[in-house]
């Protein structure tokens, strides 16, 4: 699957998630796929919580992160 296949996962609707991009119209943003594996999860574990996930709705919000990140410069305060 190409990387624009892959961003053709992600959806903008006002009326789900309150806009927030999430994976194919359904309720779950890609800020919290990322949380999850940024927290430990893995791909799998994803996929047994969440039945309705596809391994390729994973890479989309892997994919759409990179092109966001690629975009726009996110400059953090260290403490």
């Amino acid at each position: 699957m190409t990387n624009e296949n892959l961003l053709s996962r992600i959806t903008v609707d006002s009326e789900i998630c309150h806009g927030k991009p999430c994976v194919r119209g359904l309720r779950y943003p890609v800020e919290t796929i990322l949380e999850y594996l940024a927290g430990g999860d893995s791909v799998e574990d994803l996929l047994a919580e969440f039945p309705d996930l596809e391994r390729e709705d994973i890479l989309a919000c892997h994919e759409y992160s990179r092109k966001l990140l690629a975009a726009k410069s996110v400059h953090l305060t260290l403490a």
